[in-house]
């Protein structure tokens, strides 16, 4: 059986919200996906990188387009020997300077420290204005991410 997560972490990997505005957050995203087995809030000590797992498709410069999974690859190992602290990085096609966080992600990725989660969630998809709401509550913007194992 296949587990799948429907994660909001913030665009801003250092973003942490107050734990009043994550307890806000979190009983709105009970109220959208009723049915989660668990519905959690997780404050990390460090970076991590989120991605949908078996969702994974692919990523692209954000200037040119071009396909860099290749290179990715061993830019993520480089910044992860540091906890991410660093996630600066000029792309090998065309030499766009960028962050990994800002990379073109072809199914939605990122890093934060961090996240709201619900497991199984068992809804098709959030709206545009819960999306929102769950952003005003917490204070900043966030990056929507299905994960699928």
């Amino acid at each position: 059986m296949s587990d799948s997560w429907l994660m909001f972490i913030p665009t801003d990997p250092e973003a942490l919200p107050s734990k009043a505005a994550a307890e806000k957050a979190l009983e709105l995203l009970k109220s959208f996906a009723p049915e989660s087995q668990n519905v959690c809030a997780k404050f990390g000590e460090k970076i991590e990188f989120h991605s949908g797992v078996e969702n994974w498709s692919g990523v692209r410069c954000p200037g040119c387009g071009a396909d860099i999974e290749a290179w990715w690859n061993g830019a993520i190992e480089k910044a992860s020997r540091t906890d991410f602290q660093n996630l600066n990085v000029t792309t090998p096609c065309c030499a766009h300077i960028t962050t990994l966080n800002e990379l073109n992600y072809v199914w939605p990725a990122g890093f934060s420290r961090f996240g709201l989660e619900a497991v199984n969630p068992n809804i098709k998809d959030t709206t545009d204005e819960q999306d929102r709401a769950l952003s005003e509550a917490l204070g900043f913007e966030l990056r929507k991410i299905w994960v699928h194992i």
